[in-house]
């Protein structure tokens, strides 16, 4: 049994989400929202968040039979690259700086541990 949960458009650069990401890869789901609430990056919310919901989903999945998260585990997390906002500030001498506003979309595969 899988879950699995999406979250787009994230406002954080791929690169920054991927560090939160590599730290829950393979862990239990409860072991995993403890990691993310002591994370003090700002990217741990937007992964407990949709962590959270891929739990959600794995329990509505299966409405017969009572899922916990302990015996849930993080089968998979990626992040792919979002749109990119293109800015520009003034820059000296009538230049221009381009500034990049990166953006993510993280994906949460949770599925049931087989003892």
């Amino acid at each position: 049994m899988e879950a699995k949960a999406i979250n787009r458009f994230i406002g954080s650069s791929p690169r920054k989400m991927r560090l939160v990401a590599d730290l829950i890869r393979g862990m239990s789901v409860d072991k995993a929202l403890d990691v993310l609430h002591f994370t003090p990056k700002v990217a741990a919310k937007d992964v407990a968040k949709t962590l959270k919901s891929a739990l959600a989903n794995a329990m509505n999945l299966n409405e017969n039979e009572r899922v916990e998260p302990e015996n849930l585990f993080v089968k998979e997390i990626f992040v792919n690259q979002g749109p990119t906002l293109k800015r520009a500030l003034p820059a000296p001498m009538g230049r221009g700086y381009k500034i990049r506003k990166r953006s993510c979309h993280l994906t949460v595969v949770v599925a049931k541990k087989s003892n």
